[in-house]
C-alpha cells in the first residue's frame, strides 16, 4: 500500500490545487472507504492534473456493521439531507426503492455519491457507502436476508415503543431500515413488508414525519436502542462500496482532506 500512487478526478485535483492552492509535495490526508486512512504526497502534472502517492497508514479501516437503508426517492435538497444524514448514522448502503407512491422516479447516483463522500469527509468518517440503482418493490424485498433485521416504519405497530419493539428483536448479522415515500406504502407492499421474516415493526411517533427526517429518527432509534449493534457481526466493506487503492487506478471514491 505504501508509495501507491492515485490518479486524482478533474474535481480533486482542481479542488487541491485551485481552490487550497497546493504544490507538489504538500501532504494530503486519503481515505477511500476500504484501505483506511493513509498521509499522501500530492505530486501535480501540469494546471488540471495531479497524483497522491500513499506515504503512512494514519488509521486503519474499522470493522462496519452491515446496515442497508431501504428509501423512496425524494426530491433533490431532501434527498441530500437524507444521504449526508445516513453516512453520519452509520449506514453502509443507500438503496431506493421505488413503490407504488414514489413520486420521485429518477435519481442521480453520482449526486448522492458525492454527497456520501462530503460527509464522509467532514465527520472524518472511513465509511464510504454503497450507492445501489433503483430497484423496484418486489426487487428490493428480495435481497433482504433471511438471516438479517428488517426495521420496518410503520405508525400502526403492536407495540408503541420503538426501544422496546427493538430490544425484543432477536440477533442477526445484517440490519435494514424500510422507510416509505410520501403518503406511505400502498396495503399490499405493507402486508408484504410485515410477512417477511425477522421483521420488528416500530413506531415513530405521533406525528407525521417527512421522509428524510424518519429515516434520521429511525437510524438514532436504532442506534440507541441496539448500542453497539448488540448481537451483530461486523465486517469490511465489500468490494463494490469503493475500490482500493492500487497504483495507476483512478478512484472515483477517494475522499481528500488538507492536513
Amino acid at each position: 500500500m505504501a508509495n501507491a500512487t492515485v490518479a486524482l478526478d478533474h474535481n480533486q485535483s482542481n479542488y487541491l490545487c485551485n481552490v487550497l492552492r497546493l504544490g507538489s509535495g504538500s501532504r494530503v490526508l486519503a481515505f477511500n472507504g476500504l484501505d483506511g486512512e493513509w498521509r499522501t504526497r500530492l505530486e501535480r502534472s501540469g494546471k488540471r492534473a495531479a497524483t497522491l502517492i500513499a506515504e503512512d497508514l494514519v488509521r486503519p479501516q474499522p470493522p462496519v456493521p452491515d446496515v442497508t437503508l431501504f428509501f423512496a426517492p425524494l426530491k433533490h435538497a431532501r434527498l441530500d439531507y437524507l444521504v449526508q444524514k445516513a453516512v453520519e448514522m452509520g449506514v453502509t448502503r443507500l438503496a431506493p426503492v421505488l413503490t407504488a407512491r414514489t413520486q420521485v422516479q429518477r435519481v442521480n447516483l453520482e449526486r448522492m455519491r458525492a454527497n456520501a463522500i462530503e460527509a464522509a469527509e467532514q465527520c472524518g468518517i472511513l465509511s464510504i457507502p454503497e450507492i445501489r440503482e433503483p430497484s423496484r418493490f418486489d426487487a428490493a424485498l428480495a435481497t433482504l436476508s433471511k438471516s438479517g433485521l428488517l426495521i420496518f416504519c410503520d405508525e400502526d405497530a403492536e407495540i408503541a415503543n420503538p426501544f422496546d419493539a427493538l430490544r425484543k428483536a432477536p440477533a442477526a448479522s445484517t440490519i435494514a431500515l424500510m422507510i416509505g415515500p410520501e403518503g406511505g406504502f400502498d396495503p399490499a407492499e405493507r402486508a408484504r413488508i410485515i410477512s417477511a421474516p425477522g421483521v420488528a415493526r416500530i413506531s415513530l411517533g405521533p406525528r407525521i414525519l417527512r421522509a428524510d427526517t424518519a429515516a434520521v429518527a429511525a437510524l438514532a432509534i436504532a442506534q440507541a436502542a441496539l448500542g453497539e449493534w448488540r448481537g451483530f457481526e461486523t465486517r469490511g466493506l465489500e468490494a463494490t462500496v469503493g475500490e482500493k487503492i492500487s497504483k495507476g487506478r483512478p478512484n472515483h471514491d477517494l475522499a481528500i482532506l488538507s492536513e
